[in-house]
């Protein structure tokens, strides 16, 4: 395994007391800024938790929280005994209702982003409702977004989420082009996705859709819908995704016993 190298970041890391953000936040992308600039490699080991303290002028809780969110989003991951390594980058985007587009890009070295499409709070369809175990019109957020892998568009996403749960998230700026619905959901609203389903189909894009991808018509598209559920069983929302073909190919994972991996 490559070493770190001892001078990979700066005293402090950059961190801002003065800035907004929180500290854990500035130090998850000061390590996140040093794993894509190559100042820690692939396979490469992170500096000891109580080195991180130290580089960042934090407290050890600061720094197991980015840790714990880099290793949710696969950037970085434990071998017990022997500390933190840079993970390895797969060549296509795995399958997983339990990780944000945000996440997964990350995880494969690519810069994610998004445009705004729409964001505002409707009365549920059925087909909406139903899923997520609401009234027939009960109030839901809807988050429509192109999501961009280094700057490019790649997937036409809109979410659903119960507006009874998530008071204000409409407050949030949400053309930022890097915010993870699902970071706020655990950071803002304690809500912890557990498990998922995910329906995989295929059918010719709209011209809106075609449009936004930059297919030229008429264009196949990849269709996954998908529905998460916290650790009492409760939907957390319902996300429905069509995939440029060609810019984000999926990848399902198998075991040695033949069976895919399910998240």
């Amino acid at each position: 395994m490559q070493q770190a190298p001892a001078s990979f970041i700066a005293p402090q890391g950059g961190i801002d007391r003065n800035d907004p953000r929180p500290l854990h936040r500035q130090v998850y992308e000061a390590l996140l800024a040093s794993i894509r600039d190559g100042k820690l490699p692939l396979r490469g080991k992170l500096p000891s938790e109580r080195e991180l303290v130290d580089l960042y002028n934090v407290s050890r809780i600061t720094v197991r929280h980015a840790v714990r969110e880099l290793i949710q989003q696969g950037v970085i991951h434990s071998q017990p005994g022997k500390g933190l390594y840079v993970a390895e980058r797969g060549g296509g985007f795995e399958l997983q209702v339990l990780k944000s587009f945000t996440s997964i890009a990350i995880a494969n070295g690519r810069s994610p982003g998004h445009r705004l499409i729409e964001a505002s709070i409707v009365h549920a369809p059925l087909e909406v409702s139903r899923p997520l175990f609401l009234a027939p019109g009960a109030e839901v957020v809807l988050l429509s977004r192109l999501r961009l892998l280094d700057n490019i568009p790649a997937v036409v996403q809109i979410d659903w989420i119960p507006a009874a749960r998530v008071p204000g998230l409409l407050d949030l700026d949400w053309a930022v082009a890097n915010r993870s619905l699902y970071a706020e959901l655990r950071e803002r609203y304690s809500i912890h996705p557990k498990r998922g389903q995910t329906t995989l189909s295929a059918r010719l894009a709209t011209d809106e859709e075609a449009a936004m991808l930059e297919l030229p018509p008429p264009a196949a598209v990849l269709t996954v819908d998908q529905i998460a559920f916290d650790d009492r069983n409760r939907p957390v929302n319902l996300t429905a995704l069509v995939h440029h073909p060609a810019r984000y190919p999926l990848t399902l994972l198998q075991s040695e016993s033949g069976d895919f991996t399910q998240y």
